[in-house]
């Protein structure tokens, strides 16, 4: 279901929507650009398909693991 949806921007933003996306295109274009940012669902699955991805994890565990032994000295002299 649409629903209609009145914004304002500033005259240069509708320019380089105009040009760059086209008139009739516009919406879809700030829809699709909102959507990830705000409807949960989609939020939640793009969480999951970056859960599932293990070669990602396992770069993500080495990192935090070698972040671990930056911690371990004596504070910097301010």
């Amino acid at each position: 279901m649409h629903r209609k949806l009145t914004i304002t921007v500033d005259a240069d933003v509708y320019d380089a929507l105009h040009a760059t996306v086209g008139r009739r295109r516009i919406s879809r274009f700030l829809n699709d650009l909102a959507r990830p940012l705000v409807v949960m669902q989609d939020l939640h699955a793009g969480y999951e398909a970056m859960a599932a991805d293990q070669e990602r994890e396992q770069e993500a565990a080495e990192w935090v693991e070698a972040l671990i032994g930056d911690g371990s000295g004596p504070p910097p002299h301010a």
